[in-house]
């Protein structure tokens, strides 16, 4: 038997120009998991000839016959009245909180924590959190999300999803300082981010990241475990996901206990040494940005969630002014009720406009950066996130036949200001066809409706019991 074939083309597809312009007829070549050139459909020249300009923001070989050049005959896939893009990069989530969609409505956030949510959570289980994950990559596949930042709890079950479907992700277990806490090497989050590190270890796709996880300053102590966890992710080499500044309650809390703001204290326990994506920081202050800007703290920026719950609308434009790496993120389910980018950077850039009174800001190109190129960097997957030669071959398909997306004069604005993800037909990451006309390839989205139904019935009966 011949080898299987590990080439796949896109032939006369469509992407975004530099300035947003629609540029038609180019095939995409993909070799395994890597995007080997992108050139004009149909046409031959010599491949070492001068590289020009790419449409979608990188280099792009001049006109040639891009199918003659593979190994192995290549998988063809007809892109004809279709656009593609980089995939999206979700980098605040916490993926099993599908679980809790729905549940909690309509409370401020410190109740819908503390009297729905945690309570909740308390029932779950590792095999709970391996079928809502499963449902929340499905979701996110289907979205055009390759890659999301999870904080959570019960991480092997996330590992595992994460594994089985072929998305990529940055998982991490959430600290919280528990009373008489000796630090953080007794806690659950401890031992919980030894599993994904080891579990990464084993991952030889790269697509498993573990990172070192806070989840605020209102469930921390003291600054000596700041100084721990801080001096742990220098020992294992590791990124950090945090709440910051969500809400102004906890803000102001912050500044009146502590007599700093949040990102202040953990700055001074040494925390930001690290590579850093903060979620949400809607009352982040002036010398909050400073910060940020000196240690190259990324913002996950969650418009969505952050309205929901009555959190404020974060200065968006003015921390990107700043030159602060700005991305998007969903949060969880139970907060949004979506895993949705488009939803996200379509609201993030209404807001920004109303906000500022400026209609330019945060334009589809800045979109795209946000939601694609932004998230990869900050996720530390410097090799992707853009449609180039030699980077992963992670790629997102839209249908432009559809009544709302036509006439197309700038793609992006059709994407990010017409679209839904409804028009997004195809999912791949690292060369690898994941979502594909509806249909998922590596999961069974039957089995995990039934189990995820199964589970929520289950966790409501045993919730109402104790009412």
């Amino acid at each position: 038997m011949p080898p299987e074939s590990t080439s796949f083309l896109f032939r006369n597809i469509a992407l975004a120009g530099p300035s947003g312009e629609l540029l038609e007829n180019r095939d995409i070549l993909i070799e395994k998991d890597r995007i080997v050139s992108i050139g004009l459909s149909g046409e031959r020249t010599n491949a070492a000839a001068p590289r020009a300009a790419n449409p979608a923001g990188g280099t792009e070989k001049p006109p040639a016959d891009l199918a003659g050049q593979a190994k192995l005959p290549a998988q063809v896939y007809d892109g004809g009245g279709k656009l593609a893009l980089p995939g999206f990069y979700n980098l605040h989530c916490h993926v099993p909180m599908t679980l809790l969609r729905g549940y909690g409505e309509g409370l401020p956030l410190k109740t819908w924590l503390f009297e729905r949510v945690f309570p909740f959570e308390a029932l779950l289980t590792d095999e709970d959190c391996y079928w809502g994950s499963l449902l929340g990559i499905a979701e996110m596949l289907a979205g055009g999300t390759v890659s999301f930042s999870d904080m959570y709890l019960l991480t092997p079950g996330i590992a595992r999803a994460v594994r089985e479907s072929g998305i990529k992700a940055n998982l991490s277990h959430g600290y919280s300082t528990a009373p008489g806490s000796k630090g953080f090497a007794d806690s659950r989050a401890y031992e919980g981010t030894r599993f994904l590190i080891e579990a990464a270890r084993e991952d030889k796709s790269g697509r498993l990241v573990a990172d070192a996880a806070v989840h605020a300053e209102y469930t921390f102590g003291d600054e000596r475990f700041g100084r721990e966890i801080a001096e742990f992710c220098r020992e294992e080499d590791l990124r950090l996901q945090i709440h910051l500044s969500e809400t102004r309650e906890e803000h102001e809390a912050c500044k009146a206990k502590r007599g700093r703001t949040p990102t202040a204290f953990f700055d001074s326990c040494g925390l930001f040494q690290t590579p850093t994506i903060a979620a949400h920081g809607v009352w982040l202050e002036e010398g909050d940005l400073d910060i940020f800007a000196e240690r190259g703290i990324s913002l996950a920026h969650c418009p969505v969630s952050n309205l929901k719950l009555a959190s404020g609308i974060a200065p968006i434009q003015k921390i990107v002014d700043r030159g602060i790496r700005v991305c998007l993120g969903t949060d969880g389910a139970a907060s949004n009720n979506n895993l949705n980018l488009l939803k996200e950077a379509n609201l993030a850039s209404l807001l920004q406009k109303g906000l500022t009174g400026d209609p330019l800001v945060l334009g589809p190109a800045r979109l795209l950066e946000l939601a694609c190129r932004n998230g990869a960097l900050a996720q530390g997957r410097a090799d992707c996130g853009s449609l180039e030669a030699g980077m992963k071959a992670d790629i997102i398909v839209f249908d432009l036949e559809a009544a709302h997306l036509r006439p197309v004069y700038d793609p992006l604005v059709s994407v990010f200001h017409a679209a839904d993800r409804g028009d997004i037909v195809l999912t791949m990451v690292d060369g690898r066809v994941l979502y594909k006309n509806g249909e998922f390839t590596s999961i069974d989205i039957a089995q995990v409706l039934a189990e995820t139904d199964r589970i929520r019935g289950e966790k409501l009966h045993r919730l109402e019991g104790k009412r």
